[in-house]
Parts: C-alpha cells; sequence; structure tokens
C-alpha cells in the first residue's frame, strides 16, 4: 500500500470513530476545532468567529509542535496557549497541505489513545 492509499485508510478510520462519538462526519476543519478545544482546556458554550479561528490556530501548532515546527511557549492570562515558531513550513500544494495536516491528526489522535 503507497503512502496516499495508507493516509486515507487512516484518516476513513479516524472519521469513522468521530461519526460514532459525534453522530455524524466531521470535516478537516471541525477536527481542528475539536483538537484546538481539547489544547485549550476550556469548554464554552459558545465560541465568537474569532475565538474559533484561534482554537483552529492552537489545534495547528499543537499539531506540527508534534514534527518540530513550533514549541509552546506560555498560556496567557486568559488561558489561551502561546506557540514559538522554531522552522518554516514546507512549502506544499493545496493537497500536499491537508495531508500534512491529516498525518499529523492521525498522529495526535494515535498519541491520545483514540
Amino acid at each position: 500500500m503507497d503512502a496516499a492509499s495508507d493516509l486515507f485508510v487512516r484518516w476513513m478510520n479516524l472519521e469513522h470513530k468521530l461519526v460514532e462519538r459525534f453522530g455524524k462526519k466531521p470535516d478537516l476543519e471541525a477536527v481542528l476545532f475539536l483538537i484546538g478545544i481539547q489544547e485549550f482546556g476550556q469548554l464554552r458554550e459558545k465560541y465568537t468567529k474569532e475565538q474559533k479561528q484561534d482554537l483552529i490556530h492552537v489545534a495547528i501548532c499543537s499539531l506540527l509542535s508534534q514534527s518540530g515546527y513550533f514549541v509552546f511557549e506560555k498560556t496567557d492570562d486568559d488561558g489561551w496557549p502561546h506557540f514559538k515558531q522554531l522552522k518554516a513550513l514546507p512549502s506544499l500544494a493545496t493537497k500536499e497541505q491537508e495531508d500534512f495536516i491529516k498525518d499529523h491528526v492521525l498522529l495526535y489522535f494515535e498519541q491520545k489513545g483514540f
């Protein structure tokens, strides 16, 4: 099985687990939002549009810290985690960027035992 097929199968398995857990199939943005909430650690009834964007940013930084692109720096007074970028992100086409993020999402869930 080539890398693209392997990623596809692993992603489908994750989507299946998330459907079982939440009752609907999430897209990548929804998965990033969930990871952002997990990393933020504060569940709220509602988030503003800006907070949703911040949660996705937190998720991406957390995910890419697994590969040394970011490192956790501090938590601010409002509880938001902040990261420092350590190295430049690879220049990838849109589909390759999505696969790059999906691979990190899968690693994240694997490490969390999901």
